[in-house]
């Protein structure tokens, strides 16, 4: 059995990686592409099928009247997180939006944040898929402060 064609995505990701600032300028080119992700400065950990982690750090311009995280910076950050792990995971032919989120607060994010996208087994792919990427936020301790549920639409790609 031939094995899987690795995403363009991960296959730059792996290739910058390697390298000193890699994982920034990766970061850089993904906010580039997709400009709104730009607006709570992330920075793309790990990325692997099923996988992705980003992190956050909380300031300023992320923060709301009590001086913690905003409720839709860290939804942002999970839309992120759950967008590349699909990305990376999909086969070749195949095409994903996100469709709905259901995302609950935890707990006050008064630290810097950390969001995880893992599925945990690769999904039977098809046209017409409803993939639901689960999503947690873990502050600085590892404590969850938000929990989300991505719910990726996957279509065939249309012919070039």
């Amino acid at each position: 059995m031939q094995a899987p064609e690795i995403a363009k995505t991960l296959r730059l990701y792996r290739q910058l990686a390697r390298f000193p600032g890699g994982r920034w300028l990766f970061t850089r080119a993904v906010c580039w592409r997709a400009p709104y992700f730009a607006s709570v400065r992330p920075s793309i950990t790990c990325l692997a099928p099923l996988h992705c982690e980003v992190r956050m750090r909380k300031r300023r311009r992320v923060q709301n009247h009590l001086g913690t995280v905003h409720a839709i910076a860290m939804a942002n950050l999970c839309e992120l997180a759950a967008g590349l792990a699909t990305e990376v995971t999909l086969p070749t032919g195949l095409r994903w939006i996100p469709k709905s989120m259901t995302i609950e607060y935890l707990k006050r994010a008064a630290t810097d944040l950390r969001a995880v996208c893992q599925l945990g087994a690769d999904p039977a792919w098809r046209d017409g898929l409803e993939l639901v990427m689960p999503v947690f936020v873990l502050d600085d301790s590892d404590t969850p402060v938000v929990q989300a549920r991505i719910t990726m639409w996957i279509t065939a790609r249309k012919a070039a």
